[in-house]
């Protein structure tokens, strides 16, 4: 857990908000040791920005990754509270991870949640529902 803290915390510079300058970093563990890292890109067209979370799972899936290989992933603000998934992640995670996966919110003061990615989203949309 300390090595995805402290990668996510040094990720965090990579993040590109010249709008909020509320910067977020993401990053995805898979079950081979492997790691992933995203983090937020704005946009002056705001609705065109990105998610750190979905920055690192977009960025897996493109290097071929599939949900069965993703174990965690962890998103860290430089904040000295909390910040969980926006509703858009919640239901991109639910999607391209496992609904056992674990997610953790990470803050400045080195302090960890653990959740499971299922309890984020109760009744999310599904490909069922289509």
């Amino acid at each position: 857990m300390k090595k995805l803290y402290e990668l996510a915390k040094e990720n965090i510079k990579n993040a590109y908000t010249p709008y909020s300058h509320f910067r977020v970093s993401a990053v995805l563990q898979l079950k081979n040791g492997e790691t992933i890292k995203g983090v937020n890109v704005e946009n002056a067209s705001y609705g065109l920005s990105n998610c750190a979370e979905r920055s690192a799972l977009f960025a897996a899936y493109s290097q071929g990754v599939k949900k069965e290989d993703i174990e965690s992933i962890l998103v860290y603000t430089d904040k000295d509270y909390f910040v969980s998934p926006c509703g858009a992640c919640r239901q991109v995670m639910s999607e391209l991870m496992d609904k056992d996966a674990k997610v953790y919110f990470a803050n400045s003061k080195g302090e960890i949640k653990e959740l499971l990615n299922k309890d984020l989203l109760p009744y999310g949309f599904s490909k069922e529902d289509l």
